[in-house]
């Protein structure tokens, strides 16, 4: 309970209990009691809202200690910055993603070429495969390779229609460095898969490497854009609390109205009961 309203509870208690040590009338008293107990009921929820919002800009307080360097700037951007609505923000995202997704399906797009390249490579052919493990022989291939892949492999879930695809480019570079990688670990070095996959490896990181500040510059745009996002939520959201503690304010305002009504309600039966004892005391 604030300070506020515990001195509410105790001006009303010492009230209430002036009035019943000094009027017979249980009714009207029992009447002013309900009336002061629903409106402390009010106060009860209004409590509960200030609560929740002081609780939100505690929040919102730590976020912004807890962020990186530079917040002072963006928040000297961000005054008198206009804030979208909830619908006009979910019309950006969709369409903010929309255009990412066209743009990452470029980069897989100039991707695909690169490991077209490679697969085109005369030592590509031990790799467009899976390992014939069991063919093979290769016991204990399972024990060494953690996670087998092939260039084929890549290929399929790069052009994947069912939601199952490679969402971004790193994924797939990841992949095809798996593939040498494990041909590499598996096979000693000197021996002619590993020589293949060690030459492999070193033009595809060449042509990666062209590809790679692309790839950087999309990186960059899409954590600007979230931050953007998350940046508007957020206003939207303190927006909206500002709003509740205007009307919070306003109720308190009420509730504090109806309570100085009943004080002096109460007051002036107190006096009215005094008036009448020094009558009766005078006869």
């Amino acid at each position: 309970m604030t300070f506020t309203v515990f001195l509410f509870h105790l001006h009303f208690k010492n009230q209430m209990e002036t009035v019943t040590m000094s009027t017979p009338d249980i009714a009207e008293v029992d009447q002013f009691r309900c009336r002061v107990d629903e409106i402390f009921q009010k106060i009860d929820k209004l409590e509960k809202k200030v609560n929740e919002v002081e609780q939100f800009y505690l929040n919102a307080n730590k976020k912004k200690k807890s962020s990186s360097k530079g917040n002072s700037i963006r928040e000297e951007q961000d005054k008198g910055r206009h804030v979208p609505s909830i619908k006009k923000q979910q019309q950006d995202a969709s369409q903010r993603e929309s255009t990412a997704a066209k743009r990452m399906q470029e980069l897989m797009r100039q991707f695909g070429t690169i490991l077209r390249q490679i697969s085109q490579h005369k030592w590509a052919w031990p790799f467009m495969q899976p390992v014939d493990v069991k063919g093979l022989g290769l016991h204990d291939y399972y024990k060494v390779i953690e996670k087998p892949m092939d260039l084929g492999t890549i290929k399929n879930q790069m052009e994947a229609k069912d939601g199952t695809g490679y969402k971004n480019v790193r994924a797939i570079c990841a992949d095809v460095r798996l593939v040498f990688d494990n041909a590499m670990k598996y096979n000693e070095e000197g021996s002619d898969v590993h020589l293949m996959a060690k030459t492999l490896l070193e033009k595809f990181e060449e042509k990666w490497q062209l590809l790679l500040p692309k790839v950087t510059e999309e990186e960059k745009r899409r954590e600007e854009e979230e931050a953007e996002a998350q940046l508007n939520i957020q206003l939207v959201r303190e927006a909206s609390h500002a709003k509740r503690v205007q009307a919070i304010s306003n109720e308190l305002y009420e509730v504090d109205t109806h309570l100085e009504q009943l004080r002096e309600t109460v007051v002036q039966k107190c006096s009215c009961l005094s008036i009448d004892r020094l009558d009766q005391q005078s006869f």
